[in-house]
């Protein structure tokens, strides 16, 4: 972590970081605040000649971690659900994602989101938008009743909840933003109490990685520019736009240079989007607004009936359902029905499968063996010390100790690997209902 950092100041106002991690995320999270905070222990050494004290030690500690800006995914609801990097038992999970928050309630982290309730992943293996919407809202006011149902107050959790959603051409998702904001503060004001900060819900559009495609890649940064101004005139909070050539590869410098400017250019040269709502009276907008909105508290109805979240999960309702619509979204675009250009439909009659020259991204052996070489360094290094601090975090875990404070101090002596290890013998490992 601090190789990968190096060169980034993580306490700059101007450095967010944003993790995609779900299942490892405690244990990646905690990597990453021993990082911010040796960066400004290293700083302090360069400044003064020494090493800091223990009282200095602390404060750098407790500055840096209310100062640190970004995000971590950490969606375990969504991965059950949806994509399938659970690793520990949903319970466990939980436990850990309360873990995290409460140890961010203690220390004042303010400025970094203890979770990104996460729509978009869901919606990439098949959702429509409204199950999309709906399943995420519930996954969040799930998250809610559980830190609740751990002391923890409204206003001093709700501030670090941040949701993300994808953006694809449906023109349900041109209210997707309006819609969340209206539940969100609707149930965060009149259920919860919340105050006017919890009440204002903060989210991140990417565009869809799904309506990418191989053929005519040319084309995808036209969806994609599409679905980011959608996004914008809907007034997300930050916005990822997907290079065209990710159907296919991890993006080069030049295909992600080309997304990032699709950003700009709506920001920077198109008049109407330095309005901060231009669609805003519009009868569409309205419209479809109200009808989004119903058919998402129809799908509520429905996971309520079912036990709520974690009891619709128990029959792997939202699971059946995204696959559904996926198989329904798959056989309309097979037989034409839903027309993708260049596809499916004004196909080119002189198409080159060998037209694309694509830089493919692959790791080669040597830089495989390296990273398998440095692991192994690691555990050397660190041999005598990692036993007991790997038996330390499974007698917190026993406990119900806080997990999230004690892997901020296994992780300088043991890997991911072995604290995931530790932690199958006192949480469980996954194992999906069948």
């Amino acid at each position: 972590m601090k190789k990968l950092y190096e060169g980034f100041d993580l306490c700059h106002q101007s450095t967010s970081v944003s993790m995609t991690i779900n299942g490892p995320a405690p244990i990646i999270l905690a990597m990453f605040m021993n990082t911010a905070i040796h960066q400004q222990v290293e700083k302090f050494i360069e400044k003064n000649g020494r090493q800091p004290s223990r009282d200095e030690l602390e404060q750098i500690k407790a500055w840096t971690l209310q100062t640190v800006r970004g995000t971590v995914q950490a969606d375990i609801l969504k991965e059950d659900q949806g994509q399938n990097t659970c690793i520990f038992s949903t319970e466990f999970a939980l436990k850990m994602m309360g873990d995290i928050q409460q140890y961010f309630i203690d220390h004042k982290v303010r400025n970094y989101y203890s979770v990104s309730i996460s729509g978009y992943h869901i919606a990439e293996a098949g959702a429509n938008p409204i199950s999309q919407l709906a399943f995420t809202l519930a996954n969040g006011f799930t998250f809610v009743e559980y830190y609740l149902s751990r002391c923890m107050h409204i206003d001093d959790f709700a501030p670090n909840l941040s949701y993300f959603f994808s953006n694809g051409l449906d023109p349900e998702y041109t209210v997707m933003g309006r819609v969340a904001r209206r539940i969100w503060a609707t149930v965060i004001k009149n259920k919860y109490g919340g105050n006017e900060r919890s009440q204002k819900l903060k989210y991140h559009i990417q565009t869809s990685g799904r309506s990418l495609h191989a053929q005519e890649m040319d084309f995808n940064d036209i969806r994609t520019t599409l679905q980011a101004l959608i996004a914008i005139y809907d007034n997300c909070n930050s916005l990822h736009t997907n290079a065209y050539d990710e159907a296919i590869t991890t993006p080069t410098e030049n295909s992600v240079r080309r997304a990032m400017a699709i950003q700009m250019i709506i920001n920077k040269e198109l008049g109407l989007a330095k309005n901060e709502n231009p669609l805003q009276g519009s009868f569409i907008i309205d419209e479809l607004t109200d009808l989004v909105e119903e058919a998402v508290l129809a799908e509520f109805q429905r996971i309520h009936d079912r036990g709520g979240v974690l009891g619709a999960m128990e029959t792997q309702y939202q699971r059946g359902k995204i696959q559904e619509e996926s198989m329904y979204y798959e056989h309309k675009k097979h037989s034409g029905e839903l027309p993708i250009i260049g596809v499916n439909t004004f196909i080119n009659p002189n198409a080159d499968e060998n037209a694309y020259e694509i830089e493919l991204a692959r790791s080669t052996e040597e830089e495989k063996q390296t990273q398998i070489r440095n692991l192994q360094d690691f555990w050397k290094r660190n041999e005598a010390e990692c036993p007991a601090a790997l038996d330390r975090l499974k007698q917190v875990a026993l406990q119900n100790g806080n997990i999230f404070e004690e892997l901020i101090e296994c992780v300088k002596v043991a890997s991911l690997g072995q604290i995931t290890t530790a932690l199958y013998e006192v949480g469980g490992q996954y194992r999906r209902n069948m």
